[in-house]
């Protein structure tokens, strides 16, 4: 899939991978879930039965940021990460579109004149609820409007899981609440952040459990401080892990934040490595302990607990 990487107004189009007509599915897709795979896939069926590329445009960064919604500086799927996703769902090219200033305030028939219509898409599919241009004025209908006689437009309906819309809020309140199953079942697929190995204070080898300290090199959001049940993805396999989010607060009194894995039956220098997390299920919250013992015998526990989440899951 290539991905390529556009400012508004689009110019010299022609000139672009993948010049002409083209199917085009159009949002932002933080979380690449359920319902946005029902975007993503009618858009590559289409493109399939028409001969033509399959593309996506999508944004960077979150619209919502720019709003002023700090929250969404941290995302379900960070820039790189989706289009891992896109590619797997047989994507032939991504744009991806900087929202910043200038797009913001483009009106929706100068975003169908000069995003769409300068791209010359054949079929553009959308969701229900999306909106483009200026405060978000355009609509679906909108959209039909201004691409009558140029393209073709397709609106999916809402993706529906237990009678409630499958969104990106909710997989976000799901996973800010401590409810990775919730998030996974709504996503279909693990939620997962990655990030890279660094040293730390060795503190858990020295106490018989080894961790792995993350720097996350993305912008992923993370779920809420605890201890989960977690698979870690590393050199080429997956290991069973138990991952603690916090501030390690027995042996801290500050609130820097850490990412802690201890891979189970595991034993190599990983030092370097990146490292994809999947949430399994939470376990605990974090909590101070008065002793050293005391926390060993907790880790233990925690250890036999995600074991038994295994063994009922995986």
């Amino acid at each position: 899939m290539q991905t390529i990487h556009l400012s508004y107004p689009i110019e010299n189009a022609e000139l672009l991978p993948l010049a002409g007509k083209k199917v085009i599915a159009i949002g932002d897709f933080d979380g690449v879930h359920l319902g946005h795979r029902e975007v993503i896939q009618r858009a590559v069926e289409n493109a399939r039965e028409l001969g033509i590329p399959a593309a996506i445009m999508t944004f960077d960064p979150h619209p919502r940021e720019l709003l002023g919604q700090e929250k969404y500086a941290r995302l379900l799927t960070p820039t790189s990460y989706k289009m891992e996703l896109f590619e797997k769902l047989g994507v032939d090219c991504t744009y991806v579109l900087k929202f910043d200033t200038a797009l913001m305030q483009a009106s929706p028939q100068q975003f169908v004149d000069r995003v769409l219509e300068a791209l010359g898409v054949e079929t553009v599919v959308v969701g229900f609820d999306f909106t483009f241009g200026y405060k978000g004025r355009g609509t679906p209908d909108t959209l039909c409007e201004l691409g009558h006689g140029r393209f073709a437009v397709e609106v999916i309906r809402p993706y529906r899981m237990n009678g409630a819309k499958v969104s990106s809020t909710a997989i976000r309140e799901a996973l800010l609440t401590g409810h990775p199953p919730g998030a996974s079942e709504l996503l279909g697929r693990g939620y997962g952040i990655r990030g890279v190995v660094i040293s730390g204070d060795k503190r858990g080898r020295q106490l018989g459990f080894p961790t792995a300290n993350l720097q996350m090199s993305e912008n992923f959001l993370v779920p809420a401080s605890g201890v989960y049940a977690v698979r870690a993805f590393v050199g080429g396999s997956w290991y069973r892990a138990v991952m603690n989010i916090g501030t390690k607060p027995t042996f801290h009194s500050g609130e820097v934040m850490s990412l802690e894995v201890h891979l189970l039956d595991f034993d190599q220098d990983i030092y370097g490595s990146t490292v994809f997390v999947e949430f399994v299920d939470y376990l605990r919250p974090e909590r101070k302990f008065n002793g050293i013992d005391e926390l060993i015998t907790q880790l233990k526990r925690d250890v036999a607990t995600a074991e038994a989440k295994f063994a009922q899951i995986l």
